[in-house]
């Protein structure tokens, strides 16, 4: 197949996402939404704002800060909006999408309609969910664009256009493979967010290696449970589409999660925290979802319990960390 791709979202992850198309695809086309980005790209070869040591073949990508015009050109559509933004964009292509092949890149929920992105586009755009796929880590687009090895995992019901995914995004210095369970490699990808923050608030607080290997151990049996509860089928939690995207969010100084939760441990508020930051924090928006869908139970879910009474109650991060280790083993 021929098929041309297109990657919505001029941020890190859009930014990493067109470096990887460009190793095997003839013409990317990018939307990003500054005309003056746009016009920076096309006369530098590089992005402004992000990922700015990644140089690009000017013959290779086509930027443009018309979504319309972007999408109308391209068969596969890549997502790469941060999640606050993507509706608001989506509603100008909404009646573009019916002929095309959808892959969310994000790692959060929508907040408009609290559901991730996959069920977002289902219920609200009609896109039948053997032509949404998601491509996730563990894999930081800072080490993308130093090409330092990384592996990232294409989730798709339709395994043809899943490894057709996986084909365009490979290269030497990334490995992908393939998976079917769409829901729960972005469900895990939506936790792993929360259960960064809170790990970042525990390194803020001045909680050691030590109590961190216990509570990631935790974050990871909860992720199971969660999972499982919301969509039941066979998978092994430790794989890395799972485990390891959970472990590099939660310890690797590139992670925004980690860096928001820090601040919170540190004695920043959240709203300082926040504005502080250049980039947005998914697992805020993640901590309100899951919380929602885990209201009834809560006492079963600890973690991100935690996480949304610090982000949402405002309780105070010492005496919420400190209660729940002593609910961790």
């Amino acid at each position: 197949m021929n098929n041309t791709y297109a990657v919505l979202g001029g941020g890190s992850w859009g930014t990493a996402i067109v470096k990887m198309l460009c190793e095997n695809n003839n013409i990317v086309n990018w939307y990003i939404r500054s005309e003056e980005d746009v016009l920076f790209i096309k006369k530098k070869s590089r992005n402004s704002k992000y990922l700015q040591s990644v140089v690009f073949d000017k013959s290779k990508i086509n930027p443009s800060s018309s979504i319309r015009e972007i999408v109308a050109k391209s068969d596969i559509i890549i997502l790469a909006i941060p999640s606050p933004f993507l509706d608001t964009e989506l509603k100008k292509i909404s009646d573009l999408l019916k002929d095309k092949i959808l892959f969310s890149a994000l790692k959060g929920v929508i907040p408009e309609s609290h559901l991730i992105v996959s069920e977002h586009l289902n219920e609200f755009y009609k896109i039948p969910f053997s032509k949404i796929g998601i491509i996730t880590g563990p894999c930081h687009a800072e080490e993308v664009a130093l090409e330092k090895l990384s592996y990232l995992t294409v989730a798709c019901k339709n395994i043809i256009n899943g490894q057709e995914m996986a084909n365009s995004l490979k290269s030497s210095y990334i490995k992908v493979k393939v998976s079917k369970d769409t829901m729960g490699v972005e469900y895990a990808a939506m936790l792993k967010n929360i259960y960064a923050i809170v790990a970042g608030i525990c390194h803020g607080l001045g909680y050691g290696d030590n109590f961190q290997s216990v509570l990631i151990s935790s974050c990871v049996r909860e992720m199971k449970k969660f999972v499982y509860k919301i969509y039941k089928t066979n998978r092994d939690i430790n794989d890395s589409e799972y485990l390891g995207d959970l472990l590099v969010t939660c310890y690797s100084s590139f992670s925004r999660n980690r860096t928001l939760g820090n601040m919170i441990g540190k004695g920043y508020t959240l709203k300082a925290a926040i504005s502080e930051m250049s980039m947005i924090s998914e697992g805020y928006y993640a901590t309100k979802n899951a919380f929602e869908l885990i209201e009834n139970d809560f006492r079963e879910f600890n973690i991100i319990t935690s996480a949304y009474e610090i982000l949402y109650q405002n309780s105070n991060p010492k005496a919420t960390i400190k209660k729940l280790t002593n609910q961790l083993d």
